[in-house]
């Protein structure tokens, strides 16, 4: 458990120091945005990567009984989950975490919400809860819950703060929950190229991880679990 809490902060911090007022952008002006962004994008992985093997090596300690029922619950969060990250970060995003540069005008996506790649892995973790009923797994998905939640709260009041008067202005269009602004016809549903681009990679992405991939890296196949009695 001590390497898991420890990978975990280091993964904490990995993912809160950059973002501090003044930290991000000392570090795109000495390396450069592409440079920037490939060696975050690099360590993050390691970040994360460490973070699964601490948490497979720990013991497994049942805490409820698994069905099948709880397998759907995954399969129809991760590929929700996976398509608000991915358009999140494809899209430019004033507001919350993006790879793009500019803060021109937002991308489709932030209609639906200004953190979508926040909102994407906090999908992502909790759908993977259910069908994982032992200590480890709820340490580490909910951890990342916990993590995606903190940290839209964080960015939230960061930029409330920097907008200050312009805020509602600007945030006509968009909402902190999905489709809040939509619902309420402040927002207009749109489908643009990093949206687009963001649901073929999600496609084939789950297209590989049902027939191998999820078994290859986690050592569980899905569709046998989906399929169980």
């Amino acid at each position: 458990m001590t390497q898991l809490l420890t990978a975990f902060t280091v993964f904490v911090a990995l993912h809160s120091i950059p973002a501090t007022p003044g930290v991000r952008e000392r570090l795109v002006a000495r390396l450069g945005h592409a440079l920037y962004i490939g060696l975050y994008s690099a360590v993050s992985l390691l970040a994360l990567s460490w973070l699964f093997y601490a948490a497979f090596a720990l013991d497994y300690i049942e805490l409820w009984a698994t069905a099948a029922w709880q397998g759907w619950v995954t399969f129809a969060a991760a590929p929700v989950g996976l398509f608000f990250v991915l358009a999140g970060l494809l899209s430019r995003n004033p507001f919350s975490t993006t790879a793009r540069r500019g803060s021109s005008k937002p991308g489709a996506i932030v209609a639906i919400t200004r953190h979508p790649v926040l909102w994407g892995f906090l999908i992502w973790s909790v759908g993977h809860i259910p069908p994982n009923g032992d200590l480890r797994s709820l340490v580490l998905f909910g951890g990342f819950a916990v993590f995606s939640a903190g940290s839209m709260m964080m960015i939230e009041k960061r930029s409330r703060k920097r907008f200050a008067a312009e805020w509602r202005q600007r945030t006509q269009a968009t909402s902190f929950i999905p489709c809040a602004a939509l619902v309420t016809g402040r927002a207009r549903f749109g489908f643009d190229a990093a949206m687009m681009l963001a649901l073929a990679v999600d496609a084939i992405a789950m297209i590989w991880l049902l027939w191998g991939g999820h078994a290859a890296l986690f050592g569980a196949d899905p569709l046998v679990f989906l399929t169980a009695g």
